[in-house]
């Protein structure tokens, strides 16, 4: 029992140490080198999304993509969160300052809307279609020489073992969301990435979608289709 205990607390340790490392703080208002790679590269025109509006001098896009999370290494699925991609264009050499307080989603037409999460709380919810676990080592039943009795029975209809993801998969997972999410500060244009909305409903149930922008450049919001 206390090998066990001792085996979960060192894995709780080493996700939180890798989502340390994974999810440095940006400073608002200064350009890093990391920060500036965070996001996913802007498409050529805001006509080119779902949907487009004037924010003041700026131009918001944005497109609903739901439980999927699109990274440059493929996409990956939450069902504790939907994610909108959003992209900023203005006038040659334009800047702006971006935050994901600016950001918020209607659904349903609700009156209470989602706030917008920062990268790093949809974590614990990612899944990889891609990865597959390894391969569990078949068992013997103890009823191989008998009448296939009631123990032989229970011991095949007994649920397989919960599956761990490796640290090493969540680290990766998180790394591929850390780098596709809109980049926070003051940034130029035009960029792109993505936000995250905790909302554990299923696609199907959504019929109507609003990304509501309210931030530096203007005030903004965005029919998209679900």
């Amino acid at each position: 029992m206390q090998l066990a205990v001792l085996r979960t607390a060192v894995l709780i340790a080493g996700v939180l140490a890798a989502t340390v490392c994974v999810y440095p703080q940006n400073t608002p208002g200064k350009d890093t080198h990391s920060a500036e790679l965070q996001g996913i590269l802007p498409r050529a025109t805001p006509e080119d999304y779902q949907a487009h509006a004037k924010a003041g001098a700026v131009t918001v896009a944005a497109e609903f993509v739901g439980h999927f999370i699109p990274t440059s290494q493929g996409t990956l699925t939450t069902d504790e969160f939907v994610a909108v991609e959003t992209a900023f264009f203005g006038e040659p050499g334009a800047r702006i300052k971006l935050s994901a307080d600016d950001f918020s989603l209607r659904i349903n037409g609700k009156k209470t809307v989602l706030a917008s999460q920062r990268y790093g709380m949809e974590v614990g919810s990612l899944k990889d279609p891609d990865w597959e676990p390894p391969a569990a080592p078949s068992s013997k039943s103890k009823t191989s020489f008998g009448g296939g009795g009631a123990g032989g029975r229970g011991d095949s209809n007994s649920p397989p073992p919960p599956v761990v993801v490796p640290i090493e998969v969540q680290r990766a997972m998180a790394q591929r969301v850390q780098k596709a999410s809109l980049a926070e500060g003051d940034r130029d244009l035009p960029r792109a990435g993505l936000l995250f909305f905790q909302y554990r409903g299923k696609s199907k149930d959504i019929r109507s979608v609003e990304l509501i922008y309210n931030g530096s450049g203007g005030q903004a919001t965005l029919a998209l289709q679900p």
